[in-house]
């Protein structure tokens, strides 16, 4: 199914200045609708097809949309391990900092839940504030040490996490990680 609106959307771009239009009313007429090519980009960043991305967008799909469970495209790339998705996503200016609009998670605090190191340190590289707080006053260094992500917690706290402050419960990221049991990374989070 993806690879025919690939096909449809590849036959369906813009020619060059100096070349005529070559479209005929079939090709026009099955073209996908601006929903269904924003529903396509965001199944392309989850799946990791790199090469839909730009024709996507290209097409008019909006590379900072929400779907319907309110994740952009970068944040399902990211959350699902595409590192290539994800770069792809980067480069054409999708925003790294735009959280998901259920529980204000950014793509930085969804791999520190799903453990995509090489994806934290890329994104890591962008401009967010990396003590960013989803709607229960979370950051992702809370997160990575929720789910004992300690290479994720030592480049967070490289890149300026304040390993001080707490969620809307009170909760530190060192006493998120006592709670789990992960006395060695409690220690290393409450260490100055």
């Amino acid at each position: 199914m993806l690879s025919t609106m690939f096909a449809l959307l590849l036959a369906a771009a813009p020619a060059p200045v100096t070349a005529q239009p070559t479209a005929d009313a079939a090709t026009a007429a099955a073209l996908p609708t601006p929903e269904r090519r924003q529903e396509l980009l965001f199944e392309a960043a989850r799946l990791g097809r790199v090469d839909m991305i730009a024709p996507l967008l290209q097409s008019g799909a909006d590379i900072d949309a929400r779907d319907a469970r309110g994740f952009t495209p970068l944040i399902l790339a990211a959350y699902n391990g595409q590192m290539e998705a994800v770069e792809a996503l980067l480069a054409a200016g999708a925003d790294a900092c735009k959280p998901d609009a259920g529980q204000g998670n950014t793509a930085q605090m969804g791999v520190a839940f799903k453990g995509h190191d090489a994806i934290a340190a890329r994104l890591l590289k962008g401009s967010c504030d990396v003590n960013a707080r989803n709607k229960a006053g979370q950051t992702a260094l809370m997160m990575a040490a929720l789910f004992g992500r300690t290479a994720q917690t030592d480049m967070l706290l490289q890149a300026g996490a304040d390993r001080t402050l707490a969620d809307a419960t009170g909760r530190t990221a060192a006493s998120v990680a006592a709670a789990q049991g992960n006395t060695a990374l409690a220690e290393t989070l409450l260490a100055p």
